[in-house]
């Protein structure tokens, strides 16, 4: 969110990454992998508290968003177990940074553990606008669509869309609420990049945003 929506129009720009929206990252370019096959459920996933267990024995950080701020994922799962491992890691990376935000922490140990390090400083710079305004997240946002596969060269590519219309900035001190526009821009696509660890986590390790390419 920005002035007047930040979560819209907050441009940062990494490397070949450009990023616009709600939870900086950046890296290289990963617009370039297309989604072939992916195939997406239809069950729904709110934001609770993750799970600190993982396939593989990996303790994953536990993410907590509270009631004010909602998370809503929707056809977050894959009949493949390979893809299901990027769906729930790219959606952990998400919700680690909106956690980051509403925490005021932008050396959030969960954003560090989704994130290569390239992204991972985008995206404390991005965090870092909210905390130098006083400025939390609240209301709701819906993220639809994801579509995820391994590339020829065994890196994880995952597009999904985010709807913020229904989110909001709020300044701790003085409790102004800045609404999202309700435009088509606030629909906006993420395009990952992420490659997994010796230790089984997919970490993120470049990310692009296209406001208004999503519907």
């Amino acid at each position: 969110m920005n002035r007047p929506a930040r979560l819209v129009a907050a441009a940062l720009t990494a490397s070949m990454a450009l990023l616009m929206t709600a939870c900086g990252s950046g890296g290289e370019d990963s617009s370039s992998d297309t989604i072939k096959g992916a195939e997406a459920g239809d069950g729904k996933t709110s934001a609770g508290p993750s799970a600190s267990a993982s396939p593989g024995g990996v303790k994953r950080p536990e993410i907590t968003l509270p009631k004010e701020f909602q998370a809503i994922f929707e056809g977050w799962s894959n009949s493949d177990p390979k893809l299901q491992e990027i769906l729930d890691d790219g959606r952990e990376e998400l919700r680690s940074k909106y956690a980051a935000v509403i925490e005021a922490d932008p050396e959030s140990d969960a954003v560090a553990f989704y994130n290569s390090e390239a992204t991972r400083a985008t995206a404390r710079k991005w965090i870092k606008q909210f905390t130098d305004d006083n400025d939390s997240i609240i209301g709701k946002v819906r993220v639809f669509d994801p579509q995820a596969h391994l590339s020829d060269t065994g890196s994880g590519v995952l597009f999904y869309c985010v709807d913020e219309r229904q989110a909001s900035t709020k300044n701790r001190k003085t409790n102004k609420i800045v609404n999202t526009p309700d435009k088509p821009e606030s629909l906006i696509q993420y395009r990952l990049r992420l490659d997994k660890t010796p230790q089984g986590v997919w970490k993120t390790t470049s990310l692009t945003t296209v406001p208004g390419a999503c519907s």
